[in-house]
């Protein structure tokens, strides 16, 4: 009997595929490949954002302040291997996730 896949499954597959090409992009041309940028909040000239970056090997999201008077300085800090990373952003926003696959499928599909 074959083994059903559900949508989400696939799609957590695919990205794992793709994640596996950007690293590999990533160890050739040493040069972190981003993933997202988002703003989180802004308070005249400084803001917060978060900042998702593919290395060799692993995804590190960071949540940045920076801007006007405010030095910049780092929040928190992720740092997830290549197979855990998919399910974590899946559970986060499946807007995000989706967003991160279509900038994948752009540049290397």
């Amino acid at each position: 009997m074959p083994k059903q896949i559900t949508l989400d499954g696939w799609l957590i597959s695919h990205f794992s595929v793709l994640l596996k090409k950007a690293s590999s992009y990533v160890t050739k041309t040493k040069v972190p490949l981003v993933l997202y940028r988002n703003t989180i909040e802004e308070e005249g000239e400084a803001y917060q954002e978060t900042v998702c970056t593919i290395t060799e090997g692993y995804i590190i999201v960071q949540v940045i302040t920076s801007g006007g008077g405010v030095v910049p300085s780092f929040q928190q800090q992720f740092v997830f291997t290549l197979e855990e990373f998919p399910n974590w952003l899946m559970k986060k926003s499946k807007d995000l996730f989706l967003q991160c696959v279509d900038v994948l499928e752009e540049q290397f599909s």
